[in-house]
């Protein structure tokens, strides 16, 4: 079978096309270019107020947060229905798709091929009527100070344009690791404008990394895996069409990322997973709502990347039109569902299980010698000799991971309550303030280790900590928080809140204090404190005595061994390893 490389030049000659075949102010760079190049950011607030300008019934160009930079952050409102508003959407019960562009600047295909499908679709020479039927929020580009980070090579692994932007902000962040944690004010107008549109399907348009092969799209969708049931079956049903609609236009897309499970050796196969939430698909089904990732593959050309991103977004559009009502109407059940958790194990991680089975694979002939520059194995493709490769696919996903949901909530003392309610804004997560509680029972949760990440991530140092809840009785000052559990974000709040999930805010390191000593005894005290305890208590001296016996490294560590009595002094820190935040088996009244 032919290469799509070959195919270059048929997706080059339909989607270029001459100033006069189109409204040169609603044309990009790329387009004019031959998708040769892409344009600067100014192109991107001229091309919103043009198409607004133009189609004044059916697009509304609206400013939705500033970057630190002092850039104003567009995006394109387009609906023939009349409704270009979030009330007006909700009041009509009208699907709402939000796809974003420049998640990471230099991945740009996405900016282009969404004003390429947005100017067709309006000229009725694409999706048909689609608008009609739902409320499309496009966004060009995210990260708009990364894409002014301009230049060529900002993208070594991918083949054009010939400059782009850069993957980070202005700030360093990674906008597509930051959907719980919140840091980046970029990340903090996307949510408001999620909270705001409360979009049924989110889609967020990539480019791969990684190895060379024929495939050329990765469609991905949750809830497919995880989430609520019912749910899964629209995510199935929307990314099964999508990718049938790509295959019928002579793409070769994957439902899962193509990303070898040992790095650089093609024979370790893949391994399917369902990504944590700081991925914007590992966040929406969270939110009981669909997220799709798209990434078109890096090697081939930027002309072919274009007309496949601008196929998928034409495709996602027919496929909502189609159904989006249908699928609203699961989403609206599957938030019902998600507010009667309390008590349920809810997953907080999947995993692929060890069972494989072989995939035909379209890649290349390639080989896997020793390389003179890093003396490693080296694999090195040959693009002219396609190649069927049978590799093995993991792609059986369980929960890894699940904790029962508290029966009434988490409590969230009053001297973590501005910046934890400042974060639970952000993801529109009901909240209360409450006042002074005495012997309130509770579950607690102490680490029984903790680890610190060696290396920071994202400005933070991650922790890793193990330990579990246990009843307790707990004092509660005014100005503490309660998040109900009975509420449609349950597992957005668990995500949150769970001090094991992978990206909980303990994970990211914002409760370290809470895992760190900040009072000692000195040696020499400690060893009068020990004398006088042994004196004091037989059965305490008894019990010492066992452990040097029986514990050699206990014996051996004389730190361990005054840390033995330290602990049982009142001295000690009782909020030591003691995570703030608490769970609740009732609502508070």
């Amino acid at each position: 079978m032919r290469s799509l490389l070959l195919l270059a030049p048929v997706f080059l000659l339909t989607t270029a096309m001459p100033a006069s075949a189109a409204d040169a102010s609603l044309t990009t760079v790329a387009e004019r270019s031959g998708f040769l190049k892409t344009g600067r950011y100014e192109e991107v607030v001229a091309l919103c107020d043009s198409f607004a300008k133009a189609y004044p019934d059916a697009v509304r160009c609206i400013d939705f947060g500033t970057s630190p930079e002092g850039r104003q952050m567009k995006a394109l409102v387009a609906s023939t229905s009349g409704a270009l508003d979030a009330a007006t959407a909700r009041k009509r019960g009208l699907p709402v798709v939000l796809i974003q562009g420049g998640i990471h600047a230099g991945e740009i295909d996405g900016k282009d091929a969404g004003f390429l499908a947005l100017r067709e679709i309006l000229e009725g020479k694409a999706a048909k009527g689609a608008l009609d039927k739902l409320v499309w929020v496009f966004v060009p580009v995210f990260s708009v100070d990364g894409h002014e980070r301009f230049g060529a090579w900002n993208r070594p692994n991918q083949r054009g344009p010939e400059e782009m932007g850069w993957r980070t902000t202005a700030q360093g962040y990674n906008l597509n690791r930051d959907y719980v944690k919140a840091d980046a004010p970029e990340m903090q107008a996307m949510l408001a404008l999620v909270n705001e549109w409360d979009p049924l399907a989110e889609v967020d348009l990539h480019v791969t990394d990684g190895a060379k092969f024929e495939h050329d799209v990765s469609i991905q969708v949750e809830p497919v895996h995880a989430g609520d049931g019912e749910l899964r079956k629209a995510g199935r049903t929307w990314r099964d069409g999508v990718i049938a609609d790509l295959s019928r236009q002579g793409s070769l897309p994957l439902p899962y990322y193509p990303s070898f499970a040992v790095s650089d050796d093609p024979t370790s196969g893949f391994d399917d997973g369902v990504p944590p939430p700081r991925f914007s698909h590992g966040y929406f089904w969270l939110r009981n709502r669909l997220g799709m990732l798209v990434e078109t593959h890096s090697w081939k050309t930027y002309p072919v990347r274009v007309r496949i991103t601008r196929n998928t977004v034409v495709s996602v559009l027919e496929q909502v039109a189609k159904n989006g009502r249908q699928w609203l109407q699961l989403a609206h059940q599957a938030d019902a569902r998600a507010s009667k958790l309390k008590g349920r194990p809810v997953p907080l991680t999947y995993a692929a299980g060890k069972e494989s089975h072989l995939v035909d694979f379209r890649g290349y002939e390639y080989t896997r010698t020793p390389s003179e520059i890093s003396g490693a194995l080296m694999t090195r493709y040959d693009e002219t000799k396609p190649q069927i490769w049978k590799i093995p696919l993991r792609d059986n996903l369980q929960p890894s991971l699940s904790v029962a949901a508290p029966g009434g909530g988490y409590l969230v003392p009053a001297a973590h309550a501005a910046w934890v309610g400042a974060k639970l804004k952000q993801h529109g997560i009901d909240f209360r303030t409450l006042d002074a509680r005495a012997g309130l029972a509770v579950e607690s949760f102490r680490a029984s280790e903790t680890t610190p990440a060696a290396q920071p991530s994202e400005g933070h140092q991650r922790m890793v900590v193990k330990g579990e809840w246990k009843a307790d009785k707990r004092d509660l000052g005014a100005g503490a928080l309660f998040v109900p559990i009975a509420q449609p974000k349950s597992r957005l709040v668990m995500s949150l809140l769970e001090p094991l999930a992978p990206d909980s805010l303990v994970a990211w390191g914002e409760f370290n204090n809470a895992f760190e000593r900040k009072e000692y005894m000195e040696d020499y005290v400690t060893e009068e404190v020990a004398r006088a305890m042994l004196a004091k208590d037989p059965a305490l001296k008894a019990r010492f005595e066992k452990r040097i016996r029986e514990d050699a490294a206990f014996a051996q560590n004389p730190q361990a061994r005054l840390e033995f009595f330290y602990r049982l002094h009142s001295s000690w820190d009782e909020r030591y390893n003691l995570y703030p935040v608490m769970r609740i088996a009732t609502v508070p009244r």
